[in-house]
């Protein structure tokens, strides 16, 4: 387990984490989002022990990590895919890492063939793609194959079939009963992967809950049915206190049920030919969630107006 208590830390005048809590708990693939500059890199740090907090603490299974014995074997982390030597072949940089962490060598074809690297564990690492970068950060994290695993932005890199890849791994990781803590901007791919969000901005929580809960919570909720009586469907949702507009070949109605929607067409003998709740994306939520606490805000270009010549 992963644990925040009051995690602080300030970097002159500038505040990149304020007084954090949270658990990250084992067998659930927990998802960490905040916008760019949120603090989401150096909380993994300080929980890493790379950087040292102002103040509060960072605990891994209940003591710092920075006093880990065999701190492989408790954590993998990968924070930086490219932040190794671009001269060694990947077969040499983890046969380095299992030396200097006393782990069998055995290990290093085990993890190059779990992350689909043996045929290039020969190649120096300064000719990967980004991609095959991620999958060598992966394969140096499962080295000490550890309960605890830390990704800052796993899928980087990967085209779809390494995003499905990691995202099962993930899943099959967590299953085990692991820790798995993820950072990630693609939303898409948290909405299908984490089952848990913390969510931060400017350094301070903002969420810490089911993904599920998070998307409910920060959407407006609405009702769309489609129907050949407009007029007359707009005309009892009125009279039944609902607020409803014509959204081009439905209708749509802010605040209420399928339940609620169907029994008022039903009394007024209405026939339906669709009829669903309107279910925003985790996209659409974590926007919602973080408007206020977004550091950069970039503005959208006006498109040119159109001029006429002779």
């Amino acid at each position: 387990m992963i644990e925040a208590h009051g995690l602080t830390k300030r970097y002159g005048d500038k505040l990149a984490v304020d007084d954090l809590s949270f658990q990250v708990k084992p067998g659930i693939v927990t998802g960490f989002l905040g916008p760019n500059g949120a603090g989401k890199s150096t909380t993994m740090r300080l929980i890493l022990g790379l950087d040292r907090p102002t103040h509060g603490e960072a605990m891994v299974n209940g003591r710092p990590y920075r006093s880990a014995m065999a701190p492989m074997r408790e954590v993998g982390a990968l924070l930086d895919a490219k932040d190794v030597h671009g001269g060694r072949t990947a077969r040499a940089h983890l046969r380095a890492l299992a030396q200097s962490n006393g782990l069998p060598m055995r290990r290093v074809d085990e993890v190059l063939a779990l992350t689909g690297m043996s045929d290039v564990a020969g190649k120096r690492i300064k000719g990967f793609s980004l991609g095959m970068s991620q999958r060598l950060g992966i394969a140096a994290a499962m080295l000490g194959d550890p309960q605890i695993l830390i990704f800052d932005e796993p899928v980087n890199g990967l085209d779809p079939e390494g995003i499905l890849w990691i995202r099962n791994f993930m899943h099959a990781l967590a299953s085990e009963g692991r820790t798995i803590f993820v950072s990630s901007h693609l939303m898409s791919e948290m909405a299908l992967t984490a089952q848990h969000l913390i969510v931060i901005g400017r350094g301070r929580l903002l969420a810490d809950t089911g993904t599920e809960e998070f998307i409910n919570q920060n959407s407006a909720g609405a009702v769309r049915v489609r129907t050949p009586h407009v007029e007359k469907l707009l005309d009892a949702l009125d009279r039944g206190g609902l607020k409803a507009r014509r959204d081009a070949a439905f209708i749509e109605v802010e605040g209420a049920t399928t339940d609620q929607v169907g029994d008022i067409a039903a009394a007024e003998r209405v026939t339906l030919h669709e009829l669903f709740a309107e279910r925003s994306s985790l996209e659409e939520a974590f926007m919602e969630m973080t408007r206020d606490a977004v550091e950069y805000h970039a503005s959208t270009p006006e498109p040119a107006a159109a001029t006429g010549g002779k």
